[in-house]
Parts: C-alpha cells; structure tokens; sequence
C-alpha cells in the first residue's frame, strides 16, 4: 500500500515539476530570458523522470 502511494506521490510531483518548467519555458521564451528558459526544460525533464519513476514504482 506504501508503495501505491509513492508511486502517485511521484506522478503528482512529476506533473507539478513538468507545468511549472513549462510556465518558466514559455514566460522565458516571451521575454528572451534563455536561463529562464534553460530552467523551465530542466524543470519538465526532472518532472517526466519524477512521473516515469512513478509509473514503474505502481507497475510492481
């Protein structure tokens, strides 16, 4: 049961990280901000990593 509950802390998580960095990309591509835009897709490849490992985690 933990881990069912891991697993869907870490999809949230992920989803949360994937919407923030893509606000950080987009807020940084209308301003020409590229570090703001560098930090919005590390934040959306930290989330699909955060979602993946919640997918795997409730595959088990």
């Amino acid at each position: 049961m933990a881990e069912n509950r891991d697993s869907v802390s870490d999809k949230v998580k992920g989803g949360v990280n994937k919407s923030k960095g893509e606000v950080k990309d987009q807020v940084g591509n209308a301003t020409n901000n590229s570090d703001m835009q560098k930090e919005g897709k590390k934040d959306k490849v930290k989330g699909k990593f955060q979602e993946t490992t919640g997918k795997v985690k409730e595959d088990r």
